[in-house]
């Protein structure tokens, strides 16, 4: 693929986000995780598709953000502008099909888990994101556009049942002023590890996790401290 369709891409791409947490910065980091986790990979790696897919994969985030009834899963709406954008670019159905599938199962809630190898890349690229001092970062930018309190001790079996949706563990959070970065790392963020698919992917996100554990035990120690 001819660099200048990548920077198409990046251009229509840069239009659409807005959200301060999923921004351009976070799609280029992303992009560039996948990048690098591509090196020391055995399977061979359709660079076009994972450039591609890495660009589009948020596409649909802001009408998530947006969305009151907690319908639309960014995941599946950004697949379908994918498809419409790539069409009007020219790229093959081959190709679409196989970014389609990237995008649609890059996030944890997916119903579509990724299969191909460019997919298990930028699935482990997107999580790796939001570990780390990047992660921590990435939390508390969002915490601050909801109105999250820094720090909240609750009984995670209690906050589950009543702030997440179907009373599930990756159910979307019904009321978000009721949610912090520390929930978030302990329902969400320290299980990432476990699922990623690339050894250097799960290499980086134990690294980016001792560091967010110490940080959040050391925020509670200074929470609760008089």
């Amino acid at each position: 693929m001819k660099d200048n369709k990548i920077k198409e891409i990046e251009n229509i791409v840069r239009e659409r986000l807005a959200c301060s947490a999923h921004n351009m910065d976070h799609v280029m980091r992303v992009y560039r995780m996948c990048l690098h986790l591509v090196q020391g990979e055995e399977e061979t790696v359709d660079m076009d598709v994972l450039r591609t897919s890495a660009l589009l994969h948020d596409i649909a985030r802001v009408e998530e953000d947006e969305d009151k009834t907690g319908k639309i899963d960014h995941a599946i709406k950004g697949a379908e502008m994918a498809e419409e954008i790539l069409k009007e670019l020219g790229f093959d159905k081959e190709f679409i099909g196989k970014v389609l599938h990237c995008i649609r199962s890059h996030r944890f809630r997916s119903q579509e888990k990724p299969r191909s190898i460019e997919a298990k890349i930028m699935f482990d690229a997107d999580k790796v994101d939001v570990l780390g001092a990047i992660g921590i970062a990435r939390a508390y930018s969002l915490a601050g556009r909801y109105g999250e309190p820094l720090f909240k001790k609750v009984n995670m079996e209690e906050y589950i049942q009543q702030n997440l949706m179907g009373g599930k563990e990756q159910g979307r959070i019904r009321d978000i002023s009721l949610h912090s970065p520390n929930i978030e790392f302990e329902n969400k963020m320290k299980k990432i590890p476990v699922l990623l698919h690339t050894p250097k992917g799960k290499e980086i996100a134990e690294e980016r996790l001792n560091y967010m554990q110490d940080f959040f035990l050391r925020l509670e120690k200074e929470a609760e401290e008089w």
